[in-house]
């Protein structure tokens, strides 16, 4: 991400937001002040450019343009790309609660094992059946969502940096879920299960780890009622308890976490299931027979992709395919590596210990502790620069980043982005209000992740960029309309899907007083419009621009 300086953008006019301008210089084309005031990502380096220009903007452009489609159709709050970590949870106790009640049921003895699934799918097909449904198609939804939570973050740019943690601490749960899977068709025993106990005994074999061949004691019979309760242990105590460990390890470093996501996209996918469970149950193949070899089996390719490959490779070719992922999906966040800037930095002469960017904080790097300067406050914030993204939304919460201050005397906030402290955020908006030229004057605050504000270009617009719009402090926008500007446009990127997690959400609340520190009470809010737009989403932005200004226009002739 560049590290863009605090300049005046000057160019060509090539957006007009008035039915009709005269240029009165026809070879000055009309211009607009742009402020840049981005805290985010350190120099460019080549890597960067070349992840940016060959992945990020070709694959992140073409998942924005899918989800802006399932935005018309859900809903910004429902899109259910913008809760896909989510959904992976909720699948994932759709399985747990279908598991324990297939498992009141169950057999675990080899003999017992199939005829007691059996039973329970054709005899209880009304519950039981569809129980074991749900479990079979919740888990192939769980790695279905998984997969596009993992080509999403990385086409967005989403895994590198600060963002290290999460991705590297991710990779394990993948492990889990396929020893899971895998271990749950073992449990049915049917042909799909002989055919995938003996593919896994194979890939055993090949590990210096047993003495004995495993694939032998299957073609032999030589399998146990013992070996069977084992199996059932780890599937259903081993497995459980570490897949819940490890995904709470991937969460560890985000606040504010929602294991379940919205309640009306939960329902609708269970509902989703249920239907799938009714229409195309799922059902079992022969009971197992070492004896003889299955010629046609329906596999899972979701859980079972692997073993196919071992009809054409070996063993040790099929394990240095799957290590060798593994291992580039964990180093993927150092190809390059991103230099990180500078981590928001505490003045302590300015913090009263409100607590405010612990609570705003996405990333769990802002803690409190007890005073240490011996201020009468009773506590004061804390930064952890290994956990802080550099977003600077906790300089819009704090509440000195207040902008009605005396002339004399220079901005100083609490906390603060040492590449763009808050007075020369203060300033950049003064020298922005002084640009404005015309009869409807407009100030619009953006961010580096949204509609790119730098192209609009309009002597009575001026624009600043933020790297998250939750930096901005609601103080200056009524201090724009205060100081020039007729009115005030918020943007940022898409409703639900802030790169920063919270950005939009937060500024949204602080507009409306649900949180602090909140714009004030007196403010006129018909002078202020708020547009969430990512970048393919300019052409929509600009109509809202537009009916913004026409509606301050009409406003002002009354």
């Amino acid at each position: 991400m560049d590290e863009k300086p605090l300049t005046v953008n000057r160019q060509p006019s090539t957006v007009n937001c008035k039915p009709q301008t005269v240029n009165p210089h026809p070879r000055q084309p009309a211009r607009n002040q742009h402020q840049s005031l981005i805290s985010e990502g350190g120099d460019e380096t080549p890597g960067d450019r070349f992840l940016r220009r060959f992945f990020f903007n070709p694959l992140g452009r073409a998942f924005l343009y899918v989800e802006a489609w399932f935005n018309l159709a859900f809903g910004t709050a429902l899109n259910p790309f913008y809760h896909l970590g989510s959904l992976v949870f909720f699948f994932l106790w759709i399985v747990l609660v279908s598991g324990i009640y297939l498992y009141i049921f169950f057999d675990t003895s080899i003999v017992g094992s199939y005829q007691s699934i059996e039973s329970l799918t054709h005899g209880q097909w009304y519950l039981g059946g569809v129980m074991r449904s749900l479990h079979r198609y919740a888990s192939d939804a769980a790695v279905v969502v998984t997969v596009l939570h993992i080509l999403r973050e990385f086409a967005l740019g989403r895994y590198r940096g600060f963002r290290w943690f999460s991705w590297f601490t991710g990779v394990p749960p993948l492990w889990v879920m396929v020893l899971l899977g895998v271990t749950g068709y073992w449990l049915v025993w049917d042909q799909v299960a002989q055919y995938v106990a003996v593919s896994s005994a194979r890939l055993m074999d090949a590990l210096p780890l047993l003495s004995n061949s495993m694939t032998r004691n299957f073609l032999s019979g030589k399998l146990s009622d013992r070996f069977f309760t084992l199996m059932t242990l780890i599937h259903l105590v081993g497995g459980p308890i570490t897949l819940v460990f490890a995904l709470w390890i991937h969460v560890k470093r985000l606040s504010n976490v929602d294991p379940m996501g919205p309640r009306g996209l939960a329902i609708g996918s269970l509902l989703a299931l249920i239907v799938l469970s009714l229409v195309k149950p799922a059902l079992s193949l022969g009971p197992a027979d070492m004896s003889k070899v299955p010629v046609v089996l329906n596999i899972d390719w979701f859980y079972l992709n692997a073993f196919p490959l071992l009809n054409h490779w070996s063993e040790g070719a099929v394990w240095v395919l799957i290590l060798g992922l593994s291992l580039l999906l964990a180093l993927l966040p150092w190809l390059p590596p991103r230099r990180m800037p500078a981590a928001a930095r505490v003045r302590l002469d300015h913090c009263n210990g409100c607590g405010q960017c612990f609570l705003d904080c996405p990333f769990d790097a802002i803690s409190m502790r007890k005073r240490s300067d011996g201020a009468h406050w009773a506590t004061e914030a804390v930064v952890n620069p290994d956990l802080c993204a550099s977003c600077g939304i906790c300089v819009g919460s704090c509440p000195s980043s207040n902008p009605f201050r005396r002339a004399d005397e220079r901005l100083t906030t609490g906390i603060d982005m040492p590449q763009v402290p808050i007075h020369e955020t203060h300033a950049a908006a003064k020298a922005a209000l002084s640009s404005l030229k015309g009869e409807t004057r407009l100030l619009i605050f953006g961010c580096n992740h949204g509609v790119n504000l730098a192209e609009i270009h309009d002597p009575g617009i001026a624009t600043m960029t933020f790297s998250c719009i939750g930096m901005l402090p609601a103080g200056f926008i009524d201090y724009a309309l205060k100081n020039g500007a007729d009115g005030v446009m918020i943007s940022g990127c898409r409703s639900s899907d802030c790169y920063y997690r919270f950005g939009n959400r937060w500024m949204e609340q602080r507009l409306s007083g649900g949180r602090m520190p909140h714009l004030r009470k007196n403010t006129d809010r018909s002078h202020l419009h708020i547009c969430w737009a990512a970048g393919p989403d300019k052409d929509h932005f600009l109509r809202e621009l537009k009916a913004f200004r026409r509606r301050l226009s009409d406003e002002r002739q009354r």
